[in-house]
């Protein structure tokens, strides 16, 4: 299911990446007491309550024409397009300013829900100053403190109301959903037509002509299966071209929606930061994943070669060390027929279960091979375990004291489950509970 999108915007140095850092529960933003510090959209996952939603911190809006001033202003504008509802902070100790003023022309033209937050409301006096920021036309300003972390609950709980309404109906179980993620031009819409047999999707050698998601549901081998083929950003414009950052926030709906994720690496460029960053919000999701290496074609492809590549692959994704890869060209077509049979294979082993017995007899097994440690005169006892939920594979390991289990054993008995039952493609979750 879908999660709802919230964008932090206005202008620099009211302490949008402050509220943000508190909403994740961690200081991914810069904080630093200078206007202007956070420049790109950052984005991370937020709870409140039940509610889990996805933040966007943004770089604030100023006028201006100076180069990046105007990117600033046009990356905002992205995410508010993104969002379902809108914080708009303002600073409690300034009062209202001009730029304050043209953020909100901005925000009354989205159409989008707004809720106002005035920051830096850090004792019960100011609270007094605040009644004149209703006259920027949104309703009930919210005081909050982002260094203290006051009047947070009740700002998150007026945004809450705001969030549309979710469809809760589950998706149909025989229809395998993946989608395709990657940095622009790798080859995504390639490779769409390519598993579809025809051209279904522009494809141009211009980064970010895809500018939507296209679901694209086809049958092969008596198998249905849907193709997410993730896209740019919608709207036309230099700055909505010219970068991959833009695709993230639509690349983290697709992954919400999808069984298995196939990441695509340009083999002729080859592996960037980028191409790991994106990824990990696959692997973070718990998502099954494939390693698709795109453009083969245009390398030296003896089984050499794809050898050495493999281990170049394996050294910049240890995390996805779980996930197939696929060498392949979507231009020539060589190779394409190998990639749906690792797609099956990871869906099925992400919804794999295993009978309780046997797993405890890998457990067991496990134990004997290699004792549990002993941390500060206490060793670890394991009593047995129990497979919870799917999507990921997720087990529970009953313990005497879920501290002791150190991650390199958790570890240890990951790659024993792997060992015996295979889970190819898909991350598995072990968790250690304390026996009651």
């Amino acid at each position: 299911m879908r999660k709802s999108v919230v964008a932090i915007v206005g202008r620099p140095n009211v302490g949008k990446s402050t509220i943000f850092n508190r909403l994740v529960g961690d200081r991914i933003s810069i904080v630093e007491d200078i206007p202007g510090v956070t420049r790109d959209r950052i984005y991370a996952q937020g709870e409140w309550l039940t509610t889990t939603f996805n933040v966007i911190d943004t770089g604030g809006i100023e006028i201006g024409d100076e180069p990046l001033l105007v990117q600033m202003r046009e990356q905002a504008q992205v995410a508010i397009d993104e969002a379902d509802v809108i914080i708009f902070m303002v600073n409690g100790r300034d009062g209202i300013t001009g730029a304050d003023e043209e953020v909100a022309k901005i925000l009354f033209k989205s159409n989008k829900p707004v809720v106002l937050a005035v920051n830096k409301v850090d004792n019960p006096e100011m609270r007094e100053n605040i009644y004149e920021f209703y006259s920027l036309g949104f309703g009930e300003p919210f005081p909050i403190s982002g260094t203290h972390g006051l009047g947070l609950g009740d700002l998150l709980d007026e945004v809450v109301k705001h969030f549309p309404e979710m469809s809760t109906e589950e998706e149909e179980d025989d229809i395998i959903r993946f989608s395709l993620i990657g940095r622009p031009n790798v080859g995504k819409s390639s490779l769409v037509n390519a598993l579809l047999g025809q051209d279904r999707v522009i494809v141009s050698d211009i980064a970010g002509t895809t500018r939507d998601a296209i679901d694209t549901p086809f049958t092969k081998d008596g198998r249905d299966f849907v193709i997410i083929d993730t896209a740019g950003m919608r709207k036309k414009g230099k700055i909505y071209e010219s970068t991959e950052k833009y695709s993230i926030l639509r690349a983290l709906k697709a992954i919400e929606r999808s069984d298995v994720v196939l990441t695509l690496i340009d083999a002729d460029e080859g592996i960037i930061e980028q191409d790991k960053k994106i990824a990990g919000y696959a692997h973070e999701a718990g998502k099954a994943v494939v390693i698709v290496v795109n453009k083969w074609d245009t390398v030296d492809t003896d089984e050499k070669s794809m050898k050495e590549f493999e281990e170049k692959v394996r050294a910049h994704f240890q995390y996805l060390s779980y996930a197939p890869i696929v060498f392949l060209s979507a231009k020539t077509r060589k190779r394409t027929h190998t990639l749906l049979p690792k797609v099956l294979q990871a869906s099925e082993n992400h919804a794999k279960r295993v009978q309780t017995n046997i797993l405890n007899e890998v457990i067991m097994d496990a134990l004997a091979m290699n004792p549990t440690p002993t941390v500060k005169g206490q060793r670890l006892k394991i009593f047995y375990a129990a497979q919870v939920s799917v999507k990921p594979p997720t087990f529970v390991v009953f313990v005497n004291e879920p501290e002791l289990m150190h991650f390199s054993y958790k570890r240890f008995l990951e790659n024993r489950i792997r060992e015996a039952f295979g889970f190819e493609g898909t991350p598995i979750k072990i968790l250690a509970r304390k026996r009651t």
